[in-house]
């Protein structure tokens, strides 16, 4: 099962006098998403365009859809101008530093899961979460070895073939989240947090050059 946007939102509409997501328009493909779909920009007093992916900075918002082509064409086209109706301009290096932004939130949020008793990490502890039925998300360090990763997913499809599989961090990543040098395979339980989680990977799958989908 492909994991979308519809997933994560499953259960949490709700009518707008009582807090409905706000969307904003792609400054470059003019599409209008819920602004958790989107990451926002903006111009610093130097002129210079900064990502601003907690979306809490000053400034008027500039955003743009979460992928790596369209900011890239953003960049190129220095389509921050157009739309702020000023003389600005992108900082060097605007992808990247948004793609490290969106990992370093990711993993700040493994990281509180784990603090709340959300997080197992290591193969045998996953396959056991695995069996019991308590694991909600999958991961698997997307430079691990391919036998470990295709025996994580028969596990998966054997017990949830339905769980989403998220491939996208390497294992000192996930690692660093558990105080180890790399970890492989990781699994979490439900909850809100998860489902922020959930919201955070799909930004950053778009941002990823060589990133597996996100599937289940």
């Amino acid at each position: 099962m492909k994991l979308s946007w519809q997933h994560v939102h499953i259960g949490s509409k709700m009518k707008k006098h009582k807090g409905e997501i706000p969307e904003r328009r792609c400054i470059v493909t003019g599409s209008v998403r819920p602004v958790n779909e989107l990451i926002r920009c903006v111009a610093g007093p130097d002129g210079i365009v900064v990502p601003d992916v907690d979306a809490k900075l000053p400034g008027r918002g500039l955003w743009l859809s979460a992928e790596l082509d369209v900011v890239n064409t953003a960049v190129a086209k220095n389509m921050f101008a157009r739309a702020a109706k000023a003389q600005v301009k992108p900082m060097d290096g605007l992808a990247d530093r948004i793609e490290t932004l969106l990992v370093g939130r990711c993993l700040s949020l493994i990281g509180m899961m784990r603090r709340a008793g959300g997080v197992i990490a290591g193969f045998e502890k996953t396959r056991g979460w695995l069996r019991e039925g308590k694991c909600a998300v999958l991961l698997a360090g997307r430079d691990g070895a391919a036998d470990g990763r295709a025996k994580v997913r028969g596990l998966m499809e054997a017990a949830s073939p339905d769980l989403p599989l998220i491939e996208l961090f390497d294992a000192a990543e996930l690692g660093r989240t558990v105080g180890r040098d790399h970890v492989v395979h990781m699994g979490f339980t439900g909850g809100q947090m998860t489902k922020r989680f959930l919201a955070e990977t799909l930004r950053l799958q778009g941002f990823r050059t060589n990133k597996p989908d996100v599937s289940g």
